[in-house]
């Protein structure tokens, strides 16, 4: 006798032997994960787990025409102003079908499956953190293709676009844009590599308020970035990946600078507001309660003016090296002195994005209540 989960299991089964879609073409896509991995030539039908921007950036801004299913929250709640931004661009959207949030638990198998999807394209967070579901998703024929813009290493990105561009079909775009990347890179290390000294950098998380110390970041993220930027970051060896830094640690390394990092998020009335459509002076206003902490009064880095913003949305991008290069200038201004950060950020989105380029993505607190 089949109990009810027995029959769960069986529909749902037989849903995925159905939805097993019959391609003409194929091509074989290497990932980030340097997997080979079958795809339709011309995929119709595609489920996107994460790395939107980069999505649009490589397609064009057609690029969701043939998106059937997102992971909503990674985007809507996690980044909420730029959701927002490309709603107001491309409708479409808002309307597609949400497979929930693998961070959240909430991925649903039978989800990805109904919209029968011709490739799951997911990050590789989210391809790790879903084990035996991604061997179920290729069992119902869909091929799951792993990005990875998260490692911050110019291998992973380029791996990531051109699979990208195989998929989309944009392959001229995806090598525009990777050798684009790789230069901008490889200029940023050759000038950091001539430097003679490293200030101490202190990164936080602006999303609780400066009345909690939220997370910094060890030998990942913003962690990775200060110290490719010619900075020497002070939770390195404290933290291994992100979380806390004690303030006393803070207050004992007296840093140059201090990085906050700003977003869009949903409920967070304190965070530093940044991203599109951002009024710089709102900015300014949220990070001013950070340079008011008990103690920092006396650190260098309030002293000298050097509490500057970042968009933490940018952190793991096709365009992160804008941050690289506003991080190394900021330490480093002579060096890097030929350096427009924002004006190389501004004609990105002119040449990749479908939405204009407006907003608060990096800037440094005035001393004056005015700016």
């Amino acid at each position: 006798m089949m109990t009810a989960i027995t029959r769960g299991l069986a529909v749902l089964a037989m849903a995925m032997t159905l939805a097993a879609p019959a391609w003409a073409q194929t091509i074989t896509v290497s990932d980030a994960l340097d997997r080979k991995v079958a795809v339709p030539q011309d995929a119709q039908r595609i489920l996107l787990g994460f790395y939107f921007e980069d999505f649009f950036a490589v397609g064009g801004e057609n690029a969701f025409d043939n998106v059937v299913g997102i992971s909503r929250a990674a985007w809507e709640d996690w980044r909420n102003l730029q959701w927002k931004a490309y709603v107001a661009a491309v409708p479409k959207i808002a309307t597609l079908s949400d497979v929930g949030e693998v961070d959240a638990g909430t991925f649903s198998l039978e989800t990805a499956v109904s919209i029968k999807p011709d490739v799951a394209i997911l990050a590789a967070w989210q391809f790790s953190a879903l084990g035996d579901v991604v061997s179920r998703l290729e069992s119902a024929g869909i091929p799951v293709v792993v990005l990875d813009y998260n490692a911050q290493t110019v291998d992973k990105h380029v791996k990531s676009t051109l699979a990208l561009g195989a998929i989309l079909g944009r392959q001229e775009r995806a090598k525009e844009l990777t050798d684009a990347y790789t230069a901008a890179i490889a200029d940023i290390e050759q000038r950091v590599a001539s430097l003679d000294s490293r200030p101490k950098v202190y990164v936080e998380l602006a999303r609780k308020g400066a009345e909690e110390i939220d997370n910094s970041y060890g030998d990942t993220m913003w962690g990775r970035l200060v110290e490719s930027a010619g900075g020497t970051n002070i939770a390195k060896g404290q933290i291994s990946k992100w979380g806390p830094l004690s303030p006393e640690h803070v207050l004992a390394q007296n840093p140059d600078f201090i990085f906050l990092a700003g977003s869009g998020w949903v409920n967070r009335d304190k965070a530093v507001l940044m991203g599109p459509g951002v009024d710089l002076q709102i900015t300014h206003e949220r990070m001013r309660p950070y340079a008011a902490r008990p103690g920092w009064n006396a650190l260098t880095a309030v002293n000298a003016q050097n509490i500057h913003a970042i968009y933490h949305g940018g952190a793991r991008t096709l365009y992160d090296f804008v941050f690289l290069q506003y991080l190394a200038k900021a330490m480093h201004p002579e060096a890097f002195a030929d350096i427009d950060p924002q004006q190389n950020l501004d004609r990105f989105f002119a040449d990749y994005m479908p939405i204009q380029f407006s907003g608060t993505y990096m800037t440094r607190l005035p001393h004056n209540r005015g700016g």
